[in-house]
């Protein structure tokens, strides 16, 4: 097979490019980052372009806050345009086109003439549905910024309808596009893979304290402040929560407003630093109102932590229920409260659950399960596997 990739940055799409290039399948990966930073994905340069022209300018003003949201979505919708474009005028002959979403379109429709299939591959829930709901989460904390770029969402959904196949990690993800109306049978689910030689524990929580840990974007979408809010309620002598990663400004505009005593916030942090805080905390806890599949779960179990995780985070894709974590509503912290003071009451409990996931996420795979699942989906999608 010929298959050809497009992703804005990175993602988990060079994780699957590394896969289909060791099977012999991939052709090129397009990348919306230079090749200075491409270079530790561990591809040769003939496999890899890029079309860094206006998603570097971008990531610059949003990392150091400069320009506000208004430049930032003109940038953005600017980048996926152009990028588009440019792809139109040097994709080759291929098999299947694999474009994370809101990439492609044109790209996507030129394959697709030429007799391959575009697939559109999705991380989070439809565009539309995590519009509404992380409005709605806006709305209820009172900030008054956008969630995102209307025309984004057009674009997105333009590419749901042209698109062979649409893929999510999860079945979250897949539910959230069938409720607003893509037919299930366009949708394909595969989950993320966990760098299972990378992820392990590397120490133990300390006995005689609890430690809590957030891991990922400091945000409402997050549910960050409901959390902070089970937290205060905890009942431990003992007790820390550890916030590892960038903050947000829709978060910042609340977090006077929410309770903080006992809590770090730390930043973002590095790889290894996250290895060491995984491993020696009690419990990671992720409430997001909505996300595909979070990485950090699996990352998490992988280092012998229980996860306590909403359900619109793909955690039931990940573990079960009671065994390797608990999995609770969305926006209930009295649900995550209750969780957590059942591991703090009983220490036992936690060593059951961790030495669960360490099970659980072997049986789960690495990337290079991932890779056997998306080439088993492409031979059959082409018709290579008949």
């Amino acid at each position: 097979m010929r298959i050809v990739q497009a992703v804005f940055g990175v993602f988990h799409h060079f994780e699957l490019a590394r896969e289909l290039d060791r099977r012999g399948h991939l052709s090129v990966i397009y990348s919306t980052f230079p090749w200075r930073r491409l270079q530790r994905e561990g591809l040769p340069h003939s496999k890899v372009q890029t079309f860094p022209w206006v998603h570097t300018p971008e990531f610059l003003l949003q990392r150091y806050r400069i320009g506000g949201q208004w430049v930032s979505d003109q940038l953005g919708y600017a980048n996926a345009l152009a990028f588009d474009e440019w792809m139109l005028r040097r994709i080759p002959p291929c098999d299947a086109f694999i474009a994370i979403s809101g990439a492609g379109l044109k790209a996507g429709r030129k394959v697709q003439k030429n007799g391959g299939i575009f697939i559109c591959d999705r991380g989070s829930s439809h565009q539309r549905y995590q519009e509404q709901i992380v409005s709605e989460e806006y709305r209820r904390w009172g900030v008054d910024l956008p969630v995102t770029d209307p025309r984004d969402t057009v674009r997105e959904e333009k590419i749901y309808e042209a698109a062979d196949l649409i893929t999510v990690p999860s079945g979250f993800a897949e539910r959230s596009f069938v409720e607003m109306g893509v037919p299930r049978e366009k949708m394909r689910r595969v989950p993320y893979g966990v760098r299972l030689e990378r992820f392990r524990p590397v120490g133990q929580p300390p006995p005689d304290r609890f430690e809590v840990l957030f891991a990922g974007g400091v945000s409402l979408r997050k549910g960050v402040p409901y959390l902070l809010e089970a937290f205060a309620r905890l009942r431990h002598p003992a007790k820390r929560l550890r916030i590892a990663g960038a903050m947000r400004p829709d978060l910042e505009a609340v977090l006077s407003r929410l309770p903080q005593d006992h809590v770090e916030i730390l930043g973002s942090v590095s790889q290894e630093r996250m290895i060491e805080l995984m491993s020696t905390s009690t419990v990671m806890v992720l409430p997001s109102i909505e996300e595909g599949l979070a990485l950090v779960q699996g990352q998490a179990m992988a280092c012998g932590c229980p996860v306590i995780a909403s359900t619109n985070t793909g955690s039931e894709d990940l573990f079960t229920d009671g065994v390797e974590g608990f999995i609770v509503p969305i926006r209930d912290p009295g649900a995550i409260l209750s969780r957590m003071q059942q591991l703090a009451d009983d220490p036992a409990l936690r060593q059951r659950m961790s030495e669960a996931g360490l099970i659980r996420v072997k049986s789960l795979g690495g990337w290079k399960d991932y890779g056997d699942k998306w080439e088993n989906l492409l031979l059959e999608a082409t018709g290579h596997g008949v």
